[in-house]
């Protein structure tokens, strides 16, 4: 489903969603495809509920957000190991 249908289902509302096809450019990760997981009312239970299944299968691509945002791009961070200084 792509994130401007769940936006039109869903107006204002929070919705935990697994990423289903992404792009990277620029420093910035793209959410252009989602699997809507369940929608609430309350950021706090939509951030319970993506900590479950996070923890249930953290190899998935799982995110929660708020149905206002008009797009899906978050800033990148980059875990690593530093060389020496």
């Amino acid at each position: 489903m792509r994130w401007e249908e769940v936006r039109e289902q869903f107006p204002n509302e929070w919705v935990v969603c697994e990423a289903l096809k992404s792009r990277s450019e620029e420093g910035y990760w793209f959410i252009d495809e989602v699997a809507l997981i369940d929608r609430f009312d309350d950021s706090a239970v939509a951030m319970k509920r993506y900590y479950e299944l996070h923890r249930e299968q953290p190899y998935r691509e799982y995110g929660f957000f708020h149905t206002s945002r008009e797009t899906l791009k978050l800033r990148e961070k980059w875990a690593g190991v530093r060389g020496p200084r």
